[in-house]
């Protein structure tokens, strides 16, 4: 049994040994990567009962992510093998303030062939909370599968949460905005950033654009805003809503960050981990943004997401 499942991509970030833009970078560090698999590692980290369902290709960087995601902890059962597909690279460009650009090389990718029906009806029964985001949505057949996942996941009963997650390089053949409505559309909980919203034209401050995108059907909206923390809204049909409607904000943790990659798949981490424990809305934001927060203090996405203690001990030095 597994308490928390998580779908969609595993790729190998190349970061750069300095900042600046990436033709002027010399030599790149490799790392494991993918917003799915980092919030997937992330959970794992916090002591959370996790599975991630992924696919993985033939090739060498497959085998590095495949041995990278088993010395996390994340069971094999979910982790699907393409022989004849390849690795997603993504070479990260930093900007002076840690800010991170990408540029994607996914011809023949393995994980934009996972294909409807990779978890049984009786794994996802037993799971109590579901994960996606938009990524997985950018082609076939990984947009059917993943629909599938959550529509089924949500049938049994668990909660879905969903992540826009805006790469406007990624997209093609479907529409961001489309694939971000239809990701609504299936969560109950949503994590987004300003950015993504503005990438589909939709605008306005934090608690304007969680209303927005509770219209599409989600109980819960959490928007993160960066080093200025994060903002939630709760209908009052969501559970840790105590019948009314909720909304909180914690304005984070000041830090001098080294990267920003992976930040806001470490609050995902942190917020669905707290959430699916049953704290409130207010602990949840807490929560996640101290797990980001750490994040930020070392390079590389997945390498730096950081363990339960760790962030406990982070909190405990800064609310004492």
């Amino acid at each position: 049994m597994t308490d928390i499942l998580v779908a969609g991509e595993t790729l190998v970030d190349f970061i750069p040994d300095a900042a600046g833009p990436l033709a002027s970078v010399e030599s790149f560090s490799r790392r494991a990567g993918g917003a799915p698999a980092n919030v997937a590692v992330g959970l794992a980290h916090l002591d959370a009962d996790v599975g991630f369902w992924t696919r993985l290709g033939g090739d060498p960087f497959a085998e590095f992510l495949a041995e990278t995601l088993d010395d996390h902890g994340l069971p094999e059962r979910f982790v699907e093998r393409d022989p004849e597909a390849k690795t997603t690279l993504a070479f990260v460009s930093l900007g002076e303030d840690a800010d991170r650009e990408f540029s994607f090389y996914r011809e023949d990718a393995a994980d934009a062939r996972m294909e409807v029906g990779g978890v049984s009806d009786d794994e996802l029964a037993d799971a109590s909370w579901v994960h996606f985001d938009a990524l997985s949505m950018d082609a076939e057949p990984s947009r059917s599968a993943v629909v599938d996942f959550a529509e089924r996941a949500g049938d049994a009963g668990a909660v879905v949460s969903f992540d826009p997650n805006a790469r406007p390089e990624r997209w093609g053949e479907f529409t961001y905005a489309d694939s971000v409505e239809r990701g609504f559309g299936l969560a109950d909980v949503v994590k987004a950033t300003p950015e993504d919203l503005a990438e589909m034209g939709v605008e306005g401050d934090a608690p304007e654009l969680a209303r927005e995108i509770c219209e599409h059907g989600p109980h819960t909206v959490i928007v993160t805003l960066g080093g200025e923390g994060a903002y939630a809204y709760a209908t009052a049909d969501a559970p840790w809503s105590e019948g009314r409607e909720t909304e909180v904000r914690h304005d984070g943790y000041a830090v001098d960050p080294v990267d920003t990659t992976g930040a806001g798949d470490a609050f995902t981490a942190g917020a669905v981990r707290a959430l699916s424990n049953g704290v409130g809305l207010e602990e949840a934001l807490a929560f996640g943004n101290a797990v980001a927060a750490t994040t930020t203090t070392a390079e590389g996405a997945m390498t730096a997401l950081p363990t339960l203690s760790a962030v406990e001990s982070f909190r405990a030095e800064r609310e004492n």
